[in-house]
């Protein structure tokens, strides 16, 4: 469907603006597109009327299943075919089907009318449908206004819990720190403590606290000992804190800032090294103090665990070097006794001694070994090894009872097998909880016999003159003591000149971890590799030779005793050291 309406005057324009908005009414278009149609046509005429000519007004309306399409287009009567500028035009929807047979005439007055109103309901419709828009708008505008405010406080809340969870993150990650460094300190103070508790040397503890305490804990360390034999160990003159902390018996902080540390006295700097810190901490004991532990600050100051870890540290070395000083007091006496218990080795004709005696390592060195040689009045020479259980005060004068009853007993000129049976029901009657081994040899310089018995103590080694080395291990009697009633035999061996016995107790030739027969095998393997003349020339040197390699390392955990007889068959004799 078509319409054209050609404009000369406002008339015409009138007629073409009514006629196309009520074609448009008729094609189904809305009343908000119609409008909007009519409003912009309006306008279009407005400017051809002032341009001046003639204008023609075409309006199309097409159709179409689904919606069709309502055309206006504006333009020239008299446009040239070469002129550029394209035609007005514009387009709304329109509806499927139209109607136009009852289209009135304009130029009657009631169809003006009539399109008057309707252009004014049409406006006012439109008006109506913006005062909707509006409304909308504000509704939509102010429910996005509370969107923003509830996103701001969501954000606001947001931003809160999360400078909360950093808050707490770093509470945390400080607690972490603190908690680990605490377990640095306990693993630390528990590792040193096991370090300095382990030795009974006092001068050992003191070199071992710098090796402790620098440079995590300290710059320096110096021990200040009070009895004064420590002198060599301290790095200089002390401090007027180190006096303080000495006479006061409370750790003192000389620097110039206050330390505010726990426990701790602020004193000036000192003046041997004012830039830095030192701590002062006394070495106490359960009776007076022992002396003073002064460090030198790592950094600028301690941190005030670390104070009070090193404190505590400080308490536990007083206590180490307490009872290793209390131990080395104890050995010196006990080593002194225990050599004061050994007699010297008798000048015999024909034969000669050699003995050793090193006392355990660990401990307090004093324990039952013991060695002894003295003449019977038939002119025999009795020679024992013995090795009493245990160590300490109560094992030493065990050996020394032991001892004097074997000289005793030995008087009547009894065989070895009787002597230490009298020995055993001896020790069994005194019922002290105490049990001993012992092997007992004797020489007689007329006979080239060796008669000996052993009573549960490692056998004697016999050395032949011509170097092969016997192990005299015939059937031994029982431990000495035990609750058993024995009559421990005697045995004999040829005893040509020439001939080395080497007696010797567990401590020699014991190993934790091999036994006591591989050493046994060592010790005959080292008796059998000496010359021909070693033995007779030098009995010492030999003694030496055979005992320090039998001894894998320079400590050993019991008593080692070793007594040498050599038969020389010439009436000779060498003077043995004692």
């Amino acid at each position: 469907m078509n319409r054209t309406w050609h404009v000369h005057t406002i008339t015409d324009a009138a007629r073409a603006r009514i006629g196309t908005a009520r074609l448009a009414v008729a094609s189904g278009v809305t009343t908000v597109e119609r409008a909007r149609l009519v409003t912009a046509l309006t306008a279009q005429l407005r400017q051809c009327l002032t341009k001046g000519g003639e204008w023609r007004v075409d309006v199309t309306a097409s159709p179409a299943p689904g919606g069709g399409e309502f055309r206006v287009e504006v333009d020239s009567a008299q446009r040239r075919p070469d002129d550029p500028r394209p035609p007005w035009h514009a387009s709304v929807p329109c509806a499927e089907d139209a109607d136009f047979s009852d289209e009135p005439a304009i130029d009657d007055p009631a169809a003006l009318a009539e399109a008057l109103f309707g252009a004014d309901e049409d406006a006012a419709l439109l008006l109506e449908r913006l005062d909707e828009q509006e409304a909308m708008v504000a509704f939509h505008r102010e429910e996005l206004h509370q969107t923003n405010q509830g996103v701001l406080a969501l954000h606001a809340e947001l931003d809160a819990a999360g400078r909360a969870q950093r808050d707490l993150f770093d509470a945390e990650q400080k607690a972490r720190r603190e908690a680990e460094n605490a377990r640095w300190r306990l693993n630390f103070l528990a590792d040193a403590s096991a370090a300095l508790t382990a030795s009974l040397n006092h001068e050992a503890i003191v070199r071992l606290l710098p090796a402790l305490l620098v440079p995590r804990y300290a710059r320096s360390v110096d021990v200040w000992l009070f009895d004064g034999v420590d002198d060599a160990l301290r790095s200089g003159p002390h401090s007027a804190a180190a006096v303080l902390a000495a006479r006061r018996g409370r750790p003192q902080y000389a620097a110039d800032h206050p330390g505010r540390l726990p426990g701790v006295d602020d004193q000036p700097p000192s003046a041997l090294d004012p830039t830095r810190p030192l701590l002062c901490i006394p070495l106490l004991s359960r009776r007076a103090p022992q002396g003073v532990l002064t460090l030198s600050a790592p950094d600028d100051r301690w941190d005030a665990d670390d104070a009070v870890m090193l404190i505590e540290l400080t308490r536990r070395a007083s206590i180490a070097l307490e009872h290793a000083r209390r131990f080395e007091h104890n050995r010196d006496i006990a080593e002194t006794l225990q050599r004061a218990l050994l007699t010297d080795l008798p000048t015999t004709p024909g034969l000669s001694l050699a003995a050793r005696y090193l006392p355990a390592t660990r401990g307090l060195n004093i324990g039952g070994d013991w060695y002894d040689a003295f003449r019977q009045p038939d002119g025999s020479l009795i020679t024992v090894v013995g090795d009493v259980t245990g160590h300490g005060l109560h094992a030493a004068v065990m050996m020394s009872q032991l001892r004097t009853a074997l000289r005793a007993y030995a008087v009547d000129g009894s065989s070895p097998g009787q002597l230490l049976t009298r020995l055993h029901l001896f020790l069994h009657r005194l019922r002290l909880d105490l049990y001993a081994t012992a092997v007992i040899a004797r020489f007689h310089p007329d006979d080239h016999t060796l008669t000996w018995a052993a009573a549960g103590h490692p056998p004697p080694v016999l050395r032949d003159p011509e170097g092969r080395v016997h192990i005299l291990d015939a059937k031994p009697g029982a431990m000495l003591g035990i609750p058993l009633k024995q009559e421990i035999p005697d045995h004999t061996a040829p005893l040509p000149p020439g001939s080395t016995l080497a007696l010797y107790t567990d401590g020699l030739v014991e190993r934790r971890a091999l036994g006591i027969d591989p050493g046994i095998e060592r010790l005959a393997e080292r008796l059998g590799g000496f010359g021909p003349t070693e033995l007779h020339q030098d009995l010492e040197g030999s003694a030496d030779l055979l005992l320090h390699p039998l001894l894998d390392d320079s400590e050993h955990d019991d008593d080692v005793c070793l007594l040498l007889c050599h038969v020389h068959g010439d009436g000779r004799s060498q003077t043995p050291r004692p």
